[in-house]
């Protein structure tokens, strides 16, 4: 990074513009905590919304909002390096903290011609594995000292919340240089145990490709790559986990298997083999995830798919043909095993009651084994 760009990436927060921006934005997430929201709609000609437990609703007594005070709220917080970029592509990703220490990640875009603005709230506390409900097939990645650690799920899914849990944890645990490389920077660790060097796409460093090649000259044992997006940042990310290093990254894909045929089939086919391969060799877990509402009517929690890489695991990733046998083996996989099937997981957070029947029943991947199985069958 240039210093030109390193100049670009700072932000006077004492102007009179950015300290009104500050207070409208501390009223804004403030109310988001208070109400427990997950992410903040603003969108010019529409009054604000949030969304709470996983439904999107609108802030009675929240003004209409416009272009402008869109632009007075956020153009104020965002660095040179972010107000180009948006100029340049009409959307932006950053993160942004408020007078209260909460931090949000927002995306800023425009739709109709007009501004818009989606806020991620990041709990200002890395929660526990125990708080997020982790089952005990998630919590053995702690004990792992190398491979590729996977998280998939859809958008929203709390896929960087339980990475960061895990990272935190293993923070109070080892001795250890934690690396993360993020777009923006999520959740800010404090160093308990091991030394954490915290790497922003676009600030710090160009690109994950660019990241992830120099994080193997900087001594990590752990490395936390936000997203894996490109054939060169997995093919990187692989690279990073065959010379001893435990890397954590995250795809958008719905099941084990549809993550792995999602990072083969980004190459090339004449590499797809040695991809498999290297998936073979390297993989250790992935864990697909959703959030569900709970039994309660307050909050969600997560449900999860465990795939640890056994022996017959290997077999059926390097060959192309068997590779929807995936879901076979972690439906019959054992816990000494670490496997985790999306079922088993329902039926005990229905048993804990946790989540209800009929949650649990719609988000079944078979309603009709599961049903049998709550019943006693």
């Amino acid at each position: 990074m240039t210093d030109k760009t390193a100049r670009n990436t700072y932000v006077n927060l004492e102007t009179p513009q950015a300290v009104e921006a500050l207070e409208f934005l501390t009223n804004i997430v403030g109310s988001a905590c208070q109400f427990k929201a997950s992410d903040i709609h603003i969108r010019a000609g529409h009054n604000i919304m949030m969304r709470l437990d996983g439904r999107i609703r609108q802030v009675k007594g929240s003004p209409d909002m416009s272009d402008e005070m869109i632009e007075r709220l956020i153009f104020p917080l965002m660095s040179k390096y972010h107000l180009g970029l948006f100029h340049d592509n009409n959307q932006v990703d950053l993160s942004l903290s408020d007078n209260e220490g909460n931090r949000v990640r927002v995306n800023m875009f425009r739709q109709l011609g007009h501004l818009a603005v989606v806020m991620r709230v990041i709990e200002r506390h890395i929660p526990k594995p125990d708080d997020l409900g982790l089952p005990d097939q998630v919590m053995t990645i702690t004990k792992m000292r190398q491979g590729l650690i996977i998280f998939s799920g859809a958008t929203g899914s709390g896929k960087s919340t339980s990475m960061a849990s895990l990272l935190d944890e293993i923070n109070r645990e080892r001795y250890q240089h934690i690396l993360t490389i993020e777009d923006p920077v999520e959740y800010i660790f404090t160093e308990q145990r091991s030394v954490i060097s915290q790497r922003q796409i676009g600030i710090d460093v160009p690109d994950f490709a660019h990241a992830m090649r120099a994080a193997l000259r900087e001594d990590p044992d752990v490395i936390l790559m936000g997203e894996m997006r490109d054939p060169e940042s997995m093919e990187i990310a692989l690279n990073a986990a065959e010379t001893g290093h435990l890397v954590f990254s995250t795809l958008h894909a719905p099941t084990s298997s549809d993550a792995i045929t999602r990072m083969v089939s980004s190459f090339k086919g004449e590499e797809q083999a040695t991809i498999r391969a290297k998936l073979a060799h390297n993989l250790r877990v992935i864990v697909t995830q959703r959030l569900l509402p709970r039994a309660e009517g307050a909050g969600r929690c997560v449900a999860c798919e465990v795939l640890t890489v056994t022996p017959l695991a290997r077999e059926l990733i390097v060959d192309p043909l068997r590779i929807k046998e995936v879901k076979d083996l972690i439906k019959g996989g054992d816990k000494v095993e670490g496997m985790l099937h999306f079922d088993e997981h329902l039926e005990q957070l229905v048993r804990d009651e946790v989540i209800t029947e009929e949650v649990a029943l719609t988000n079944a991947s078979s309603a009709t084994d599961l049903a049998l199985k709550l019943k006693g069958f």
